[in-house]
């Protein structure tokens, strides 16, 4: 079978299952595991490549959708080239990936039309069953069972170690910092599996725009920071920038309960969070290890996580 996948979380699916050599191409933004960087990039970002002010980036990708455009641009040529058996793409997010609409419109025009699959778990339990998806889609059953038995084990250690007995700690996810917006769909579920309440996001809702009195009223005890696209050190950088840039942060940043507590963390948000893909389980024991320290000596990968000083951002040591 010859895939393409337009998504990084698609793209993950496929190695976890095995299906890496039927990889014929995947997005610019798949770069994990290494070996998807050697494969055929099939999209481009249409926004400036040196654009590093998440402000700016937002103000951007609205422009454009409001115009009906796509922030992505797929390749048709090396499309048609590569004569492909199945296309995994996503119809959730009208800036996370070629829209579905365009790839079903475009798939059709190919000499021999491929099979074009919508991709769009909201929940960690779809993100579990999209995994069982790929695998039926790819004759892959067995192994997508054991991949997802393998994830929910992981996830009930969790659930066996966090104490039922104590009130979970008031949590706040950003998956945007200029301006605050609160991590939606499968997150909130993630905090609440590793023990603790997101106070803002909605389970199996899109991400939402908030502001910084909303989130002082919600007196958050944990404030995590996981901006949509950024990796650990994109996102203390872009901590850093919002920190010294005039006006962005409130000046009674102090009242909100994790900043005068120094309980703010930057994450790997684009590894562990922001894909629904595998890798979701290792940001439920990111969160773990955030709020039960004492019970989970290293949460998560070494270098997705830094507790940092927001207004400062600079790292806690």
């Amino acid at each position: 079978m010859r895939i393409v996948s337009l998504l990084p979380s698609t793209t993950e699916i496929c190695f976890a299952l095995g299906l890496g050599d039927q990889l014929v191409a995947v997005t610019h933004e798949c770069d994990y595991p290494p070996a998807a960087q050697k494969r055929p990039q099939i999209t481009r970002n249409v926004l400036p490549p040196d654009i590093d002010d998440g402000a700016e980036i937002d103000r951007l990708i609205r422009e454009r959708v409001l115009r009906g455009e796509s922030i992505y641009e797929l390749d048709v040529e090396l499309l048609e080239r590569l004569e492909p058996d199945l296309i995994l793409t996503q119809e959730l997010c009208a800036v996370c990936a070629v829209s579905y609409e365009d790839v079903q419109a475009i798939a059709q025009r190919l000499p021999n039309p491929p099979r074009v699959v919508s991709i769009e778990p909201r929940t960690v339990e779809e993100v579990l069953d999209s995994i069982l998806t790929v695998g039926s889609l790819t004759r892959r059953t067995v192994t997508a069972k054991a991949v997802v038995a393998a994830l929910r084990s992981r996830i009930a250690y969790i659930g066996g170690r966090v104490d039922s007995g104590q009130a979970p700690r008031r949590v706040v996810c950003l998956e945007w910092l200029d301006p605050p917006m609160v991590g939606g769909h499968w997150v909130p579920e993630m905090v609440a599996l590793a023990g603790g309440q997101d106070v803002l996001g909605r389970a199996g809702q899109p991400s939402f725009a908030v502001t910084w009195e909303q989130i002082r009223d919600a007196e958050p005890e944990v404030l995590v920071l996981m901006p949509c696209g950024y990796d650990l050190q994109g996102t203390i950088a872009e901590a850093e920038r919002v920190s010294r840039t005039a006006g962005v942060l409130p000046s009674f940043l102090d009242d909100i309960p994790a900043v005068h507590d120094g309980q703010v963390y930057a994450v790997d948000g684009s590894g562990y969070f922001n894909r629904p893909g595998p890798r979701i389980v290792g940001g439920i024991e990111i969160l773990a290890g955030i709020l039960h320290p004492e019970r989970f000596a290293r949460g998560g990968p070494p270098g997705t996580v830094q507790q940092i000083r927001l207004g400062a951002a600079e790292p806690v040591r």
